[in-house]
């Protein structure tokens, strides 16, 4: 058995490619950044082409760095931005637009539409567990279909082909246009709005409803599962064996296994979900029932979700926008400078809000200001902003599932940041624990991928590897919390019914 597993991890904002050992932990990493596309307030593009040719660097650059042979590499697996929407032709392998992505606004209208007529948001959820948002791949796709050029009849004659970025990787990696495999795990599949959560299968009447056609959507498959081989010259023959979405990666990286089990990664946006086993629970409290993962020959789990848009987003809009600090890193310190949010609360609601409250017309707001507030507020209420958003989803999904969280299993990019992570633990009033690992995303693509071809036997041998850096435990007054909580709720109900 070679000594390696691969994973690319297809991001919003770039693409790695990491290389584990048995253990998880990190052989060798390769990142590559891609443009940000903003052709109108709200809109969100990607180029895919870019995000393939990045793909295939970073590959190489993995290689290179590790001084890893081909023969070295047991198995890939790839885990993906979820809902962002592509279409291309199966003929050229060229694009039809720009991928959109899963922040994008430009379907409001037709969500509007969609839930007119007494409808409403949850028309849909029996079938899919989704909410009627912006957020999800059905909606985006009809856009496509309605408004790019020949693309409804090129979707007819079966030429132009849909997948989000998990799919489009795929294909490229297996071959393209010479046989390349087009195919989406489940997870995926379960952010389409497209897809049946009891049947696993695209839904003729919500095909129906969004008129798309069926020949143009990607084959469903487990998300474990030996898939077909690289025709690439950066992996020739090594084996396609995993695809999860990105949530459900992490998911599998942080051994959530058993229900009732949850993690939370902090991102772009946040996203905490909770393993519900075999059980498809809807909610109740504004939360998404999705796929958790469905390993070879074994059933389906599933998992409520509450996502959060703009978390990590919101940083770098500090940084880009407004220039308050020069690099991301820098908001601890300025953070720090201060003892408190001086009465000052960000509501980032630039996508509108998603979980618990999905409200479309939602816009960002900033409330509580008075001359006391400096930078070094501003700043701590950016990251106060994500930790009470995560409160108000972990609330949702204890009302949901019937009990409490005994701790928050953390991961992603902010997780570094301590001072966010203690005020995590303080306004939730419970421990938030840190994995060594905290890469959870790619590695939950690598153990995917590990266990289809053998390389990990079963799933004790990725609990073994799991193991704690540290937890922070909750060090603030209840009178205390509950006055930020009140201050939180109040700054957010001015961000709603802005957008008409």
């Amino acid at each position: 058995m070679p000594s390696y597993i691969a994973a690319i991890d297809q991001g919003t904002t770039s693409t790695r490619c990491i290389v584990f050992d048995k253990q998880g932990k990190i052989v060798s990493v390769a990142q590559k950044e891609h443009k940000q596309i903003y052709p109108q307030p709200g809109w969100v593009e990607h180029d895919p082409e870019e995000i393939w040719r990045n793909t295939l660097e970073v590959i190489a650059l993995a290689r290179i760095k590790g001084k890893l042979s081909v023969q070295d590499i047991a198995a890939v697996g790839i885990t993906n931005q979820r809902e962002t929407t592509v279409v291309w032709n199966r003929r050229t392998g060229k694009p039809y637009y720009n991928a959109i992505v899963w922040q994008d606004m430009r379907t409001a209208d037709l969500v509007i539409e969609y839930s007119g007529n007494g409808h409403g948001q949850d028309r849909f959820r029996a079938q899919t567990g989704l909410p009627l948002a912006t957020y999800f791949s059905g909606l985006k796709l009809k856009w496509l279909l309605d408004n790019v050029s020949g693309l409804r009849e090129d979707a007819d004659r079966g030429e132009a082909i849909f997948g989000n970025m998990d799919t489009f990787v795929v294909w490229n990696l297996t071959g393209g246009t010479n046989g390349g495999l087009h195919l989406t795990d489940v997870t995926n599949a379960s952010r389409t709005q497209l897809m049946n959560l009891h049947t696993l299968d695209w839904d003729d009447s919500l095909l129906s409803d969004f008129t798309v056609p069926r020949a143009m959507l990607p084959q469903i498959r487990p998300s474990s599962e030996v898939y077909g081989t690289v025709s690439s010259e950066v992996l020739p023959g090594v084996p396609v064996a995993g695809i999860l979405g990105d949530q459900q990666a992490a998911l599998v990286g942080q051994t959530c296994f058993e229900p009732g089990q949850a993690k939370n990664t902090y991102g772009t946006g946040c996203f905490l979900l909770m393993n519900t086993g075999t059980e498809l629970r809807t909610s109740t409290c504004g939360l998404l029932t999705t796929v958790a993962y469905q390993f070879q020959n074994e059933p389906v789990h599933y998992a409520l979700e509450g996502s959060v848009a703009i978390t990590g987003a919101l940083v770098q809009w500090l940084r880009d926008n407004l220039g308050i600090i020069k690099k991301s890193t820098d908001i601890e310190t300025l953070a720090r400078s201060v003892e408190d949010n001086g009465g000052a609360y960000f509501v980032p609601a630039f996508s509108g809000l998603y979980a618990p409250h999905w409200k479309a017309d939602a816009r960002g707001v900033i409330a509580g200001l008075t001359r006391f507030v400096t930078k070094g507020h501003l700043a701590r209420a950016v990251l106060e902003a994500t930790a009470y958003q995560t409160v108000d989803v972990v609330r949702a999904m204890e009302q949901d599932a019937g009990v409490s969280l005994k701790s928050l299993r953390v991961d992603g990019g902010m997780v570094v940041n301590s001072l966010l992570m203690q005020f995590q633990s303080d306004v939730l009033n419970g421990p938030v624990v840190c994995p060594r690992m905290t890469e959870t995303t790619a590695l939950g693509a690598a153990y995917a991928a590990g266990l289809a071809v053998g390389y990990w036997q079963n799933l004790d041998d990725l609990r073994q590897n799991w193991g704690v850096a540290r937890t922070y435990e909750p060090n603030m007054d209840d009178a205390h919390r509950k006055k930020l909580m009140r201050g939180w709720q109040k700054a957010i109900e001015r961000s709603f019914g802005w957008e008409e």
